[in-house]
């Protein structure tokens, strides 16, 4: 049942936003029970060709690139909380975000620069505030909407949001700000320069870091008692 009407849907029968047939209607055509039509739209749902909410009947709907990386960002949130997880999507993030910067840097043009230079100013004016981690994010976006790419945003715009938003406080957090600042403004440099392979080494070195300072081990522990036994 449920392949027949994405088939229906895929040939136009059905269009994008049109109400599927009611249940008793699809028992009758199906000669099958309500819970079996209950499950096939499910299957639909689950396909994304079916779209539900408000009480309303399922409407006809396609997948879409966009729709699929949103359905998989609650399966991505739960492979944060593993630390083998986490770093397999930093080092998806560090092959994706190099290759875009090379690209963006050979494609950008006066216009862009410009959207990618108010993003880094805005970073500079959020330095020590809380709003740096949103200027930090909308920077990296700014140069990965030049690819024109709407593969890459979904996944920047789903993933690397959720990744940053997972990620600890800084002890010091002005400090931080102030070194993730210089490091967006060498990489804007070298975007403005067209130089593409400075700019995706920067980039690459930035992200790098960014990891590794969260890799970081924690302070020597003092340990009760130490003093006595070391001052004898």
């Amino acid at each position: 049942m449920a392949r027949m009407l994405i088939h229906e849907i895929k040939l136009g029968a059905l269009s994008v936003g049109d109400p599927l047939p009611t249940e008793r209607e699809l028992c009758e055509r199906f000669n099958a029970s309500r819970p079996t039509v209950r499950e096939a739209i499910a299957q639909m749902q689950m396909s994304g060709y079916a779209t539900s909410g408000g009480g309303k009947r399922p409407r006809a709907d396609k997948p879409t690139v966009g729709k699929i990386i949103v359905s998989a960002a609650d399966h991505i949130r739960e492979a944060l909380g593993d630390a083998e997880g986490g770093a397999q999507l930093e080092q998806l993030r560090q092959f994706l975000e190099c290759g875009a910067i090379r690209e963006a840097t050979r494609k950008a043009n006066n216009m862009s620069i410009a959207k990618i230079k108010q993003a880094l100013d805005a970073n500079y004016a959020a330095i020590g505030t809380e709003d740096f981690g949103r200027t930090d994010i909308a920077f990296h976006r700014s140069i990965l909407s030049v690819v024109g790419n709407a593969l890459i945003l979904a996944l920047h715009d789903n993933f690397v949001d959720l990744m940053l938003s997972h990620r600890p406080q800084h002890t010091d957090q002005l400090a931080h700000d102030q070194v993730v600042y210089e490091e967006h403004r060498e990489m804007y440099e070298a975007i403005l320069a067209g130089d593409a392979g400075r700019a995706s080494d920067i980039l690459d070195r930035h992200l790098e870091r960014s990891y590794r300072s969260r890799l970081s081990p924690p302070s020597k522990a003092i340990v009760k008692g130490a003093d006595d036994e070391t001052s004898g």
